[in-house]
Formats: structure tokens, C-alpha cells, sequence
């Protein structure tokens, strides 16, 4: 987010270019290319796995990645990468691609602050990284049976954690995905929410993870993927015990643990 307010505030879309329609969810695309058109952006906000391009009159571009997706900035004619499917031409020569291979992502024009024609950010849950955030809030929001690993995927839950960076906070914190929520302690709350907020700063840091297509507004890949503990190295030696790494599905997603650091039995004394 913050390379996009840095590079895209005070711009003013002159114009956009839909070549894969199904990806506006709101309006229809010719509302959506008529409603952009002339538009300045006045800041670039984020919630959860959503990208906000607040914009004079009252309306705001809102941008879901999706899995496999990138915004780019390249020059008015440079050569467009394979699976561009949205270009957002700016007054001053410079384009915003949106590149998206697989096509799980979304976008829509909006009145501004109102989601109710994107169900999944509207009723999303709170920020990880918000001052408000405290182990006891999190405690709140793990009730229940289902296990811990598709909680922290429930964006209704918690916005903005996805599979790669859930596997990597249950390594830290030492907790097994397929715990349910009801047998966690207070202890593993704990760890948990600081093993949350540290995965989450470290991979802003590094420029988040490129594991398949993601890659920042200047098309480099991001380095918090040299970091990953456990997200795709099954059968790997756990760097922090020596054990084995594993591969599970938990709701239909791949899911990585160490059954050394992350017993599925957790220790009565710890």
C-alpha cells in the first residue's frame, strides 16, 4: 500500500481499459470505465486483502488481487505483460496494470465507504495490526470448534490473512493447524497474536512473499519468501528441530507444520 499512495496520490485517471469484464463487480464495466474517467486519486488505503483508491467526488476503486494478482506501473506503450486485464491510463503517461494470471481477483466503483456490493469486504473482520487488536480481542473472535488454521482464513474473523502467512504464524507460535479453536489455552492466544503482528511486519518489511506471480508496482519479487519456516517445504528438515515437515488440507487449502514445534497433542506443562 504504501509504494501505491506514494506513487499514485494527486494522479487523475484519464482513462480504463477492461479486457476481462467479469472482474467488476460493481457497476457494470461500461459504469465502471465511465465512472473512473477524469477521477483523481486522493489516497490509497488498505483493509484486509483489499486495496481502497479513494477519489474526488465521493467514490473509491476498490481492488482485490485475488491469488495470483499485481498492479504494475509501466510507461504508455511499454510492452504489457501476458494476463494483463485491467489498464488504468493516468493523465501524466504512466499506466496501472492490473496483471492477474489465474483471475480470482475482483474490483469495483463504489460510493465511498459503502461495500455492501462486495460481500467479502463487506462485515470483514478487524485489522491484525490495529492498535485495538489485543490478545483479549483476538480471544474473542476464536470461539468455537472449527480448527485454528481455517479461523485465521475467516476474513470475517480476522481481514487479511491468507495461506502462506497462517502457516507461518502457527509454526512461530508453535500451534498445530488442526487444533480446534476450543482447545487452545490462553497461553497459545497469546503467542499466537504476537506471532501474527511479527509475521505480518516482517513480511511488509521484506516486501511480502513471491512464491508463484506476485511481484510489486515495479514488477520485482518480494523477499519474505527466504523466510518461510514451514508454506511449501514438505519433506524439508524443520530449520528450527530437525523434524520433518508435513502437508495437510484444512478446508480445502494446503496447509504446512512441523509436527515437532506443533504437536497436535499440545504439552500439558507448557
Amino acid at each position: 500500500r504504501g509504494q501505491l499512495e506514494a506513487a499514485l496520490r494527486g494522479a487523475r485517471i484519464a482513462a480504463c481499459e477492461v479486457s476481462l469484464p467479469r472482474l467488476v463487480t460493481h457497476p457494470t464495466p461500461t459504469g465502471y470505465r465511465r465512472g473512473l474517467r477524469g477521477r483523481r486519486i486522493t489516497a490509497v488505503r488498505r483493509r484486509g486483502k483489499y486495496l481502497l483508491l479513494e477519489l474526488e467526488g465521493g467514490r473509491e476503486l476498490v481492488l482485490h488481487l485475488g491469488m495470483t494478482g499485481s498492479l504494475i506501473l509501466a510507461g504508455r506503450g511499454e510492452e504489457r505483460p501476458r494476463h494483463t486485464h485491467l489498464v488504468f491510463h493516468l493523465h501524466d503517461g504512466r499506466d496501472l496494470l492490473y496483471v492477474d494470471p489465474r483471475t480470482f481477483g475482483e474490483t469495483a466503483l463504489v460510493r465511498r465507504g459503502d461495500y455492501r456490493p462486495l460481500r467479502g469486504l463487506h462485515g470483514m473482520g478487524p485489522e491484525p495490526l490495529g492498535s485495538d487488536f489485543t490478545p483479549q480481542r483476538l480471544a474473542s473472535l476464536l470461539k468455537g470448534r472449527c480448527r485454528i488454521k481455517s479461523a485465521l482464513l475467516d476474513q470475517s474473523r480476522v481481514a487479511g490473512i491468507g495461506n502462506i502467512y497462517a502457516d507461518e504464524m502457527l509454526h512461530r507460535a508453535g500451534i498445530n493447524p488442526l487444533r480446534r479453536l476450543d482447545e487452545l489455552s490462553s497461553g497459545d492466544v497469546e503467542r499466537l497474536h504476537r506471532c501474527m503482528r511479527e509475521v505480518l511486519r516482517e513480511a511488509i518489511a521484506r516486501g511480502g512473499s513471491s512464491v508463484s506471480d506476485y511481484v510489486n508496482l515495479q514488477g520485482e519479487r518480494g523477499g519474505f519468501q527466504n523466510a518461510h519456516r514451514v508454506y511449501r517445504r514438505a519433506g524439508e528438515k524443520c530449520s528450527c528441530c530437525g523434524e520433518i515437515i508435513r502437508r495437510v488440507r484444512v478446508s480445502g487449502r494446503g496447509s504446512y507444520y512441523c509436527p515437532g514445534c506443533q504437536p497436535l497433542e499440545p504439552d500439558p506443562g507448557a
